[in-house]
């Protein structure tokens, strides 16, 4: 569990088309074997310590002739923004995908001392 000792909590949201391959005959729609899409996002304001993020798929365009095998994961978690990661393999065919993005944690205060 992650304890805020801040009175100041910040949400930050947002929502990436991370591909669309169908258009432009791309590796996760035409390919095979491991692949792998990563978009860096920047959040609008800075956290006191790196947040907890959640990442969801909020559109999945998948080929169903073949197992759909997929990950997304956020990786590279900082104070200012963090990494979004869509990995397929294998024969899976994956014309888009957007994903939704959800950061909580603290926010600096005016009162906090910064002592660097």
């Amino acid at each position: 569990m992650k304890r805020l000792r801040s009175h100041l909590v910040g949400i930050d949201q947002g929502d990436l088309v991370l591909f669309a391959d169908f258009e432009n005959g791309g590796d996760m729609w035409t390919g095979s074997g491991p692949r792998e899409r990563r978009q860096s996002v920047v959040f609008s304001q800075a956290f006191r310590s790196p947040p907890t993020v959640q990442v969801v798929p909020s559109l999945w365009d998948m080929d169903t002739k073949s197992a759909i095998r997929a990950e997304l994961v956020t990786e590279n978690v900082t104070e200012r923004g963090f990494d979004v990661v869509f990995r397929t393999w294998l024969d899976s065919r994956v014309a888009r995908l957007r994903a939704g993005w959800t950061a909580i944690g603290e926010l600096a205060g005016e009162d906090d001392w910064d002592v660097d």
